[in-house]
């Protein structure tokens, strides 16, 4: 009996133990919700009691120099039905019938939808992505509707189409790689749009606002039962660009209605590097990715994310003449008045190489104004390569210029040199061609750009860049602005930028330049033609303008692929593109006329 009494009371014991345990338990359990993680477990909550209705944030808008807003952002609104309205049978069906012809949807298509909003209890979206046209239809309908909810987005706008489409980049949705991949900091949504290329790319994080929306009380089944908030969105932070928007215009205008449609130009700040116009044709209009929902769907979205003026490489042709002039008058014994025969050709002893004209006697300035193989032919032939090699790492051919843009071609560097590397031959033939950009020797047209840009600035190799600020969009505080960087000097004699300077005046007065030749400003200009084996010859167009007498404010490089003339396929674009940077137009300031004897006899393949 005794040895009973104590088994039971060990029992006894043994259950009140556990019983005090699995007290202690719950009692942490709820000092854990109740006081240790109670801010935690009250947001799961308040989770749990609320739909969010998205508002997309505006996006940064991008700038140029001069203010226009080249991206910006526009209302796009969201139809919602709230089943916590009415939603009797007789009510769904007027509202079908009423919104369906708004929707281009049947009737019958929409009440069914409406039908699984009222049994799934939660917030449908009628209709996405709608123009402020349409949104603006449904306005007084809404009075009649008490159920439904426009909600109020942004959508990214390019007011001028295609200007510097090739730069801005476009939208997207989001795919699976880039889902998983995201920046976590930032809120997107499955249907986000994000930036695919560019700019729009390279500042996503900037540009990406902080989406706002409309917080609604849903109860346990998840059915809408009132508004609680309408959090407001923060927009993206501004970015500025150094792109001089009627320089820029000129010069797509200029690439679209030239003879192929085909090329680029880029224009730069010969005093500090900047990007004053970055074009390449054909260009695309970067809103075609991102419609309103109820605008006609564009038939195809094909486009070409090749940027010729950052990746296309090319002879330079005739425009590299100024490097062989450098060469030849650093070279030292130069004399810039002696005269060279010019018959049509020049005799390498194995074979002729033919001048696109027959010159007869020219001297340094008329060589260069009409732009004279056989007087290039023969200096390089007295000097050598290697002094041209020289010069031309001097102004960094054969790297890239450092544009802070994706893809960026280093093209090529030709000479001496770099073939004995390669453990090649080098004959005359080969110096020949390189004393008039032919041969191996390739560029883009940014590096042309560059390189006119250092002429410009006599000898300052600048790194281009396109950035001037970027600017927080609530405080106005600037969060990043422009570095100028130099990245080397063509470390020559003044007298020599002297002769180059006064030779490539002479071009532009009297020679093959004289397209760009400008009233009231000093224009300085050279012209090449790119042979190219696969078809038309290609035309290039490089200048650098002043007012009378000031420093050069202005460089230039135009490009037109297959356009076969220098001078009549790049140089009206570059004229007006001059005419754009300093304000001249036909009505105020006028250029000086060029006579039509002189347009037709000055040397079209130079």
């Amino acid at each position: 009996m005794a040895a009973t009494k104590i088994c039971f009371n060990n029992r006894l014991k043994s259950l009140l133990i556990a019983a005090f345990l699995a007290g202690g338990v719950v009692a942490l359990r709820l000092a854990d919700i109740q006081l240790i993680r109670h801010t935690h477990y009250l947001q799961l909550a308040e989770q749990n009691r609320t739909q969010v209705l998205y508002q997309t944030a505006p996006r940064g808008r991008i700038f140029t120099a001069d203010g226009a807003a080249i991206a910006t952002n526009a209302p796009a609104f969201n139809l919602y039905y709230l089943s916590a309205g009415p939603k009797d049978k007789e009510y769904l069906e007027r509202l079908a019938q009423d919104f369906a012809p708004l929707l281009a949807v049947k009737p019958a298509v929409l009440l069914e939808k409406l039908n699984k909003g009222v049994r799934s209890g939660k917030a449908l979206a009628l209709a996405e992505n709608l123009s402020p046209q349409t949104a603006i239809s449904f306005k007084e309908l809404l009075l009649y509707y008490p159920g439904l909810y426009l909600v109020e987005e942004n959508k990214r706008v390019y007011p001028y189409g295609s200007f510097a489409s090739h730069l801005l980049g476009y939208l997207g949705s989001m795919e699976g790689k880039e889902w998983k991949n995201r920046d976590l900091s930032l809120d997107y949504r499955l249907n986000a749009k994000i930036g695919k290329n560019g700019l729009e790319k390279k500042f996503e994080r900037e540009l990406k606002g902080r989406d706002g929306g409309i917080y609604l009380e849903v109860d346990y089944r998840g059915r809408v039962k009132r508004v609680i908030e309408d959090r407001k969105w923060r927009a993206g932070h501004d970015v500025y660009l150094t792109l001089h928007y009627p320089l820029q215009r000129a010069a797509e205008e200029g690439l679209k209605n030239s003879k192929t449609g085909r090329g680029a130009a880029v224009a730069m700040d010969p005093r500090t590097g900047a990007i004053l116009a970055l074009a390449t044709a054909p260009a695309f209009d970067p809103g075609m990715f991102i419609p309103y929902s109820d605008e006609p769907e564009v038939k195809s979205k094909r486009i070409s994310e090749y940027n010729l003026a950052v990746q296309g490489i090319y002879p330079p042709a005739s425009t590299f003449k100024i490097i062989t002039a450098i060469a030849a008058i650093e070279k030292g014994g130069f004399d810039p008045h002696k005269t060279i025969g010019c018959p049509g050709h020049y005799d390498a002893g194995s074979r002729l190489f033919r001048c696109w004209s027959t010159h007869g006697p020219v001297d340094f300035f008329g060589g260069m104004a009409g732009s004279c193989d056989v007087y290039f032919y023969t200096i390089a032939a007295q000097m050598g390569s290697a002094a041209i090699e020289k010069v031309q790492r001097m102004f960094q051919f054969g790297q890239p210029t450092g544009v802070d843009l994706p893809g960026e071609k280093a093209g090529n560097l030709y000479g001496p040199t770099k073939r004995a590397r390669n453990r090649s031959y080098w004959f005359i033939g080969d110096t020949l061609n390189l004393s008039i950009g032919q041969g191996e020797l390739l560029v883009t047209p940014i590096k042309m750009a560059q390189f006119a840009s250092a002429v410009a600035s006599r000898g300052k190799v600048w790194r281009p860049y396109y950035l001037d600020r970027l600017v927080h969009s609530q405080t106005g505080k600037v969060l990043e602005s422009a570095k100028s960087e130099q990245l080397g000097t063509v470390d020559i004699q003044p007298s020599t930028w002297d002769l180059i300077f006064k030779a490539l005046k002479h071009t532009v007065d009297t020679g093959t330049a004289a397209r760009v030749k400008l009233k009231g400003l000093d224009v300085y200009g050279k012209t090449g033609t790119a042979q190219n084996p696969h078809g038309a010859d290609h035309g290039w167009f490089m200048a650098f303008a002043a007012p009378e007498g000031k420093e050069p404010e202005v460089a230039v490089a135009v490009f037109v692929e297959y356009g076969e003339g220098g001078s009549s396929a790049a140089g009206p674009i570059a004229r007006e593109m001059l005419k754009a940077y300093f304000g001249i137009t036909d009505s105020g300031r006028k250029a000086t006329a060029v006579s039509a004897q002189t347009e037709q006899t000055v040397g079209e393949r130079v």
